[in-house]
């Protein structure tokens, strides 16, 4: 059972980093020292229940994943020439410890190229916290470093199988004729209607998934992201996303209290895990470089590159299993264990303050780019809209049929999605693909000739940062705003918004569409009367 304590003490460390306006995440990670170090807690609960936690990360991100990004050369051969630049750098690094703190022996060559090869990898579960928490999830950027998230779990697995000396079992061959089973599961997704039962379903899916990939020995989350891929891009999958983010969040948060369970570090130690932290650095550095060329647009390859400079939970991984094969001191586990929290404390506040960062050197970082960039990056033409909507999702989609029989012609939408978007063009919507947040983007949308702008982002910080650079960009039309609470309501009047509160002023709408609804007909308006 769960230790009420350390449920406690997590909130009130998430709290208090909440209140600084950083990620929670940081918060559950000193709660996990602190626990560690306390003795708060059931260590394997806690792992377990971690365990649950990145296998829903997982298979919500097969959910929204399509294989054919993965092919596009920005993502795998990105990922690929990171760890042909990183891993001899780290490698180095790791064998010339012994000359920086004389307390460490050498380390073998061949153990030193392991370790290098496991700190190449970042982050998944931070980088989706980050995406989610700014709004950001169907972003260029975002999709890109998810992308090669991705394509490095794929090296990781593939690391796994063969250095474990533990083989697939032969019955792993079956698993070619997983597709076969699409059109059953979404079967059964249909049945399961909403609520309770579509969650549940969800659930049962990623574990079972899950043990069934273990049980051919390989790996876990492996199998929950191939059965979120089985589900994907279909009618449900969106709505089986949503379902399972507040369940996945709240067994994240054991993953993330689990990694100080692994020990307190002594001082030699800390400056070693301490050293190990800042090479993340250069992360975002070698990433801007690597997605400069190919195509990507400045803006794009930092906000990729930055949401990638930490080190994964895959390190942990190796190193533990470097340790049972009597490879590697057993210390290594808190070391890698403290690296890894610290590079999480570094790359948060790198990535709290990177559109703040673009904002300013933007200019200068754009003198890296190529001069022909890929078709997504290119600028998109507004046309004579008078009226732009930024977000075409439920809520900015009914805002543009709505305003389309009173200004026919003259809408048009932004989406961030450019699959989605293509979309509603296809439906014969005036939709074009583009990023709110994109400063750069909304520079060149030429917004001083438009009358009206509706921001219907589903992020309440992103509603306010794409004001606030509108209004840095000297817009003085009318800004329209959604909000979902009464502070958040006042916050965007006090910027000079019309904002719209969905959950308070919801019912005044559904009274006004009856109504609307009766006076379409004789006995509804004689009722009125």
């Amino acid at each position: 059972m769960i230790e009420p304590l350390l449920l406690a003490l997590a909130f009130l460390a998430g709290l208090i980093f909440r209140r600084m306006d950083m990620p929670p995440l940081l918060g559950f990670l000193l709660a996990g020292f602190m626990a560690g170090a306390l003795e708060l807690g059931d260590r394997d609960v806690i792992n377990q229940l971690a365990d649950i936690g990145v296998v829903l990360l997982l298979f919500t991100i097969g959910l929204k994943l399509k294989i054919r990004e993965l092919l596009a050369p920005q993502i795998w051969a990105t990922a690929s020439l990171h760890a042909l630049l990183v891993v001899p750098l780290t490698t180095l690094v790791l064998l010339s410890l012994h000359f920086l703190l004389p307390k460490y022996t050498a380390l073998p060559t061949e153990t030193a190229w392991v370790l290098a090869f496991a700190l190449s990898f970042s982050s998944t579960v931070f980088a989706v916290k980050i995406f989610e928490q700014r709004g950001e999830g169907a972003a260029l950027h975002a999709q890109i470093a998810i992308g090669i998230l991705i394509v490095q779990d794929i090296m990781a697995v593939a690391f796994l199988l063969f250095s474990s000396g533990d083989w697939p079992s032969p019955w792993a061959l079956m698993l070619v004729a997983l597709p076969l089973l699409r059109r059953p599961l979404l079967k059964l997704l249909d049945m399961a209607g909403h609520g309770e039962l579509l969650v549940l379903y969800g659930l049962a899916m990623a574990l079972a998934s899950a043990w069934l990939f273990e049980a051919l020995h390989l790996k876990a989350g492996l199998g929950a992201l191939v059965f979120g891929v089985l589900l994907a891009n279909s009618d449900k999958s969106v709505e089986l996303y949503k379902g399972l983010l507040t369940l996945k969040d709240i067994f994240l948060t054991a993953f993330f209290l689990s990694i100080g369970y692994y020990g307190l570090p002594d001082a030699g130690m800390l400056a070693l895990a301490l050293l190990l932290a800042i090479l993340v650095l250069l992360r975002p550095i070698i990433y801007f470089g690597l997605l400069m060329l190919f195509r990507l647009r400045a803006r794009t390859g930092l906000l990729a590159g930055l949401s990638l400079s930490n080190y994964s939970e895959f390190g942990l991984i190796v190193a533990a299993l470097a340790v049972k094969e009597g490879l590697l001191p057993e210390q290594w586990l808190t070391i890698l264990a403290v690296s890894m929290a610290m590079s999480l404390f570094i790359s948060a506040p790198l990535n709290k303050l990177a559109h703040q960062f673009y904002g300013r050197h933007g200019a200068r970082l754009q003198g890296f780019e190529r001069q022909q960039l890929l078709a997504a990056e290119q600028s998109v033409d507004l046309g004579d809209a008078e009226i732009v909507i930024f977000g075409m999702g439920r809520i900015g989609g009914g805002a543009y049929e709505y305003l389309s029989q009173h200004y026919p012609g003259r809408i048009m939408g932004i989406e961030e999605s450019a699959e989605k978007a293509a979309q509603l063009q296809r439906e014969g919507m005036r939709c074009v693909a583009g990023d709110a947040s994109d400063r750069d983007f909304l520079e060149r949308a030429e917004l001083s000739r438009r009358r009206l702008l509706l921001v219907c982002l589903s992020n309440h910080s992103e509603n306010v940062r794409v004001v606030s650079m509108l209004q840095s960009l000297g817009y003085r039309g009318d800004i329209a705003v959604i909000s979902r609470f009464a502070d958040q309501q006042r916050e965007l009047r006090d910027m000079g918004c019309i904002s719209f509160n969905l959950y308070a002023e919801a019912g005044h709408g559904f009274a006004e569409r009856v109504l609307d609804a009766l006076d379409d007909t004789p006995e509804g308006a004689n009722a009125v009367a």
